[in-house]
């Protein structure tokens, strides 16, 4: 699904950081408890959820770690309300094991993770390093987290929106994976017209006491009998083929034309749009084509893109990490290179821009020497 903003019914602009932001979003879209702990840098979600949200309805409790608010999570998940935590990378990286447990158990909830370099505590600083956590579920055992990536302060707010709407429909955690850069930017916002009352869908396994006209719900990741374990894996992996049939997102930029594609996600894809303007600029074909699910990734979409272009060019904030997936979805049909900074150093559009050069120079020479 080619992600189209302009069909959003809009309202009450203001100006807003990028997880303040998406913390208003939260309480509009009818989230009933937050459990959260602080760290830089989207501690801001916690201290304006903290401010505004009991006033509007919100639980929000700062647990005593991040390993006890995602199983906060849990129990406020099960009992059928809309639940989210949010935290940057190395608290993300606690709370593997509740998130494996609420896939397990088929809860929707929402979980935001404002990405900072690392690996290890590492810095404060913007990174895409946590790809590879978010995309591949993170925990243990075979499970998938739906993963949103926002490229902007407005999209901060929107996601939250579709992450609520997508954690009921599937029963499944969805993640936000931000930056740094976008939880403390300051941009306009505008809150989309959301009426809970139409989104709230009826749960009627969750956890909310008993009534006589039905049994017992029980929620639970334990399945003693490798029968019963296997049967509830077929069923979540049949559930996540049917995400990926249904809920991929993206964007594409001047891709009608191009010679040479950039693909990339999140801030990455700003600054790649913008470098992808300075080359046509200098009458290189060059287009964008941008991930918005990163789980489920565009696999068909970038092969059939993939088939007219010269080559590919991944743009990231790590080590190389979505390029391992732009390769599986290209097989082969164009190269593909990558190039990315590290350690919470944010690339500028001059540098990818000459990565772009020296990829397109590359091929030209490949395809002179082949032919």
């Amino acid at each position: 699904m080619r992600l189209n903003p302009e069909n959003r019914a809009m309202s009450e602009v203001q100006l807003m950081k990028g997880n303040e932001a998406l913390a208003e979003a939260a309480i509009r879209a009818g989230c009933r408890g937050y459990f959260g702990y602080p760290i830089t840098p989207q501690s801001e979600i916690l201290e304006y959820l903290s401010l505004h949200g009991p006033a509007r309805g919100m639980v929000v409790l700062q647990a005593e770690s991040e390993l006890a608010a995602i199983n906060m999570v849990y129990g406020a998940a099960g009992a059928g309300a809309r639940a989210m935590t949010s935290s940057s990378s190395p608290g993300i990286s606690l709370m593997q094991e509740g998130l494996s447990y609420i896939a397990c158990a088929e809860l929707p909830c929402l979980v935001v993770n404002v990405n900072r370099g690392g690996p290890g505590l590492g810095t404060i600083q913007p990174s895409q390093g946590d790809y590879f956590q978010a995309t591949r579920g993170g925990g243990h055992g075979d499970y998938r987290v739906i993963v949103l990536a926002p490229s902007s302060v407005q999209e901060m707010a929107d996601f939250v929106y579709d992450a609520f709407d997508l954690a009921d429909r599937y029963r499944n955690p969805v993640m936000i994976l931000a930056d740094g850069a976008l939880g403390q930017m300051m941009e306009k916002v505008r809150f989309r017209g959301y009426d809970v009352d139409q989104h709230i869908i009826p749960k009627p396994w969750a956890t909310t006491g008993k009534p006589s006209s039905r049994e017992r719900n029980f929620l639970t990741s334990l399945h003693i009998q490798p029968e019963k374990m296997e049967e509830i894996n077929i069923h979540l992996q049949t559930k996540y083929r049917q995400i990926s049939e249904r809920e991929v997102r993206f964007e594409e930029f001047l891709t009608n034309d191009a010679d040479f594609l950039v693909v990339a996600y999140g801030l990455a894809s700003r600054i790649a749009r913008r470098a992808v303007g300075l080359a046509r600029t200098q009458g290189l074909c060059a287009g964008l084509f941008r991930p918005v699910t990163l789980f489920p990734f565009p696999y068909e979409v970038l092969r059939t893109l993939g088939e007219s272009v010269n080559g590919i060019l991944v743009v990231e904030m790590n080590a190389g990490q979505m390029v391992e997936d732009v390769r599986l979805a290209i097989e082969g049909r164009a190269p593909v290179e990558f190039f990315g900074r590290m350690g919470g150093i944010v690339p500028s559009p001059e540098e990818v821009l000459r990565a772009l050069e020296t990829t397109m120079q590359t091929n030209m020479h490949a395809e002179v020497e082949g032919f």
